[in-house]
């Protein structure tokens, strides 16, 4: 069974920055891509960023320029830096890890609350 435990989360102010962290029980290349999503209250979950296995990142349009996703292969972690921090980007923040295999497999976190206040 995988695991995946965020950390990292809180409460800031408008422009300031925090950074999330997601260790697997296991080695991350073992999983395809893993990725941040994101839920606001009342909306859907949606991606924020994602790394795939070969090192390509991906961006949601609303964080480039702002959030930077990395990855530490010997710690087994994924990592969110995020930077210049808006009200809107208050959401429950999830980690994701996807096995593109027979059936396909997604893992999610426990979630972790990034709240940004004015």
């Amino acid at each position: 069974q995988v695991q995946l435990v965020e950390s990292g989360g809180g409460l800031v102010q408008a422009g300031g920055s925090l950074r999330l962290s997601c260790e697997a029980s296991r080695s991350i290349f073992t999983f395809d891509a893993m990725g941040w999503y994101r839920q606001a209250p009342g909306k859907q979950r949606e991606l924020v960023a994602s790394i795939a296995i070969g090192g390509s990142t991906n961006y949601a349009g609303s964080v480039k320029g702002r959030f930077t996703i990395s990855r530490d292969i010997t710690k087994k972690t994924v990592s969110l830096q995020m930077n210049s921090l808006k009200p809107e980007d208050t959401a429950a923040y999830y980690c994701n890890a996807r096995d593109m295999g027979w059936p396909i497999r997604d893992y999610w976190g426990q979630g972790t609350q990034v709240t940004v206040s004015l």
